[in-house]
């Protein structure tokens, strides 16, 4: 049997800051993200499996991803787990409910592979994560391919 890449598209809307940036990212801003997700494997072929024909049920697929990165950074305000600013994540925190602290600088870069490891460590045997594809805006995304990450 082939294998076959199926992609599920998700989005959700979140705000950052890029912490010692030089540009004007460095102020809280917000995006409406839209994250592509292509996992890849073989269809299974056994007559008695209810998902016969199928790399995975996009169900299953859309269950990880909503878990492990929608409902988590939907309506999030990210920002850098960095000493200089932990007294405003304090009293952003306080006041909001959704302040994530991240060990990275939250840019579309970064963000991708702490995104796949959360992906892949929830994908059923036999279906790899293939890529993912994070737009900050219309026109400006980057990508994450697993054959350039072994």
């Amino acid at each position: 049997m082939a294998t076959i890449r199926l992609t599920k598209e998700f989005s959700f809307e979140a705000a950052h800051a890029l912490e010692g940036y030089d540009g004007p990212c460095r102020e809280i801003h917000g995006h409406s993200y839209r994250l592509f997700v292509t996992v890849k494997g073989r269809p299974s072929d056994a007559a008695d499996d209810p998902k016969k024909g199928m790399v995975v049920d996009f169900g299953v697929l859309k269950r990880i991803v909503n878990e492990e990165i929608v409902a988590r950074f939907d309506h999030a305000l990210v920002l850098e787990d960095s000493p200089q600013g932990a007294l405003l994540r304090q009293t952003l925190s306080e006041r909001f409910g959704n302040v994530i602290a991240v060990p990275y600088r939250p840019t579309c870069e970064n963000m991708l592979p702490d995104f796949a490891a959360r992906i892949r460590a929830r994908l059923p045997e036999g279906v790899e994560l293939h890529s993912l594809r994070l737009h900050e805006t219309a026109t400006s995304f980057a990508e994450w391919f697993a054959e350039d990450n072994r």
